[in-house]
């Protein structure tokens, strides 16, 4: 769970400022990490990651929202972000959901919660240890209430709340000056290992994984001028992390289950500025996507996919400073001219892992406007006289 650049801005990247392996959402292709004062710590590791002295449960809390805003919230949810078409239902009743990497409210990890539970499935968060104490606080005081408001009028619940930093595997790879950090302190069994572990204790087994988190140490440094050290952490947290959350959850992941990630297409195009090894992390991810399909589609019947989102206006993106001009360049160029909103990701998300979705896998779904398919930026002057349609309504 970064910096200046069309680094993570280009993909909402789940990146933390200059931490450890860290990064958000988009992670997964945005960077959606917690950016708070988290975002500063330079050693931490896994800015998405999922933290929570033991896990923590969280209902409705009282609404403190404005009741004609969370109307209206409602009505618009409904007319453009819907998780049915009559006749042909999303349905994820009595499904459990894992999501790694949520920090705040504002980002894709969240967007894809609110559809997997508008879809009837539970909730189960993990959250970067460091970024812990915040996110609780504000759910407890009703922060999120209003970005809670289902299409239904209800609140998503978070069943549960699991303390999490993906960049370690179990408790013997943490080294000593992460135990003894005072952001950890009052956290237990937050390597990936102990929180699957903690997850089968409590439920038993989840049915959908989700990897929206994401860091690379140097994103704002040129590849020609990554370290090694850089170039390593980007690829432990935003690629291996994604191997070891699989390898360690696919125990007690039901048969006919969905696995997610979050990716972007700086993995197969150049995006200046978008450095540290993270582009190199995000091609990984994609490859990495396509044997796990395989190796858990043949031994245990999951669906492995990833999403290749478009730019978000997230906190952790703003943070960056370049998400705007990545915007304004997808609007100028993508083939549908608007601003893409994360409810979109998430219903994508929601369609993946529904049985809807039960033929596809090892495959990487573009959520992008279709900027994608472009191979050139038409509102270059160099294109003034070709007559380019545009869209009038935007």
């Amino acid at each position: 769970m970064a910096a200046t650049a069309a680094t993570a801005a280009a993909s909402g990247l789940q990146m933390a400022t200059a931490a450890r392996p860290c990064i958000s959402s988009s992670g997964g292709a945005m960077l959606r990490t917690a950016t708070y004062k988290v975002a500063a710590f330079s050693k931490l590791s896994s800015a998405s990651h999922i933290s929570s002295f033991a896990s923590r449960s969280f209902t409705s809390s009282p609404l403190k929202f404005d009741k004609a805003k969370a109307s209206a919230t409602v009505k618009a949810m409904s007319q453009t972000s819907e998780t049915s078409v009559s006749g042909l239902p999303i349905n994820l009743k009595g499904k459990r959901a894992f999501i790694a990497g949520i920090a705040d409210d504002n980002g894709y990890g969240w967007a894809i919660a609110k559809a997997l539970a508008a879809a009837g499935a539970e909730i189960l968060v993990g959250t970067w240890v460091p970024a812990l104490n915040i996110f609780e606080s504000s759910l407890r005081r009703g922060k999120f209430d209003e970005s809670r408001v289902l299409p239904d009028g209800s609140l998503m619940e978070i069943t549960k709340v699991y303390p999490l930093d993906a960049v370690f595997d179990n408790p013997e790879d943490v080294p000593e000056d992460i135990k003894a950090n005072k952001r950890y302190a009052g956290s237990s069994k937050w390597t990936v290992q102990e929180v699957a572990e903690s997850v089968k204790s409590d439920f038993g087994s989840i049915d959908i994984l989700v990897h929206s988190l994401a860091n690379g140490p140097e994103v704002t440094k040129p590849l020609l001028e990554t370290s090694r050290n850089g170039y390593l952490a980007a690829l432990s947290a935003s690629s291996y992390s994604y191997i070891s959350l699989l390898k360690h959850f696919v125990p007690i992941i039901n048969p006919g289950g969905s696995s997610l990630s979050l990716t972007y297409i700086a993995s197969e195009k150049i995006i200046p500025g978008y450095g540290g090894g993270m582009s190199s992390a995000k091609a990984a991810l994609e490859s990495d996507t396509r044997v796990l399909a395989f190796e858990a589609g043949r031994k245990h019947r999951i669906r492995v996919n990833t999403i290749s989102a478009g730019p978000l206006r997230s906190r952790a993106a703003k943070a960056i400073g370049f998400i705007d001009m990545m915007i304004d360049y997808s609007i100028a160029n993508a083939p549908l001219q608007k601003e893409l909103s994360a409810d979109e990701v998430g219903n994508t998300a929601a369609f993946l892992a529904s049985p809807l979705a039960s033929a596809i896998t090892g495959t990487v779904i573009y959520v992008d406007n279709g900027l994608h398919a472009m191979g050139v930026g038409v509102d270059s002057p160099i294109f003034k006289d070709l007559n380019i349609p545009k869209d009038e309504h935007h």
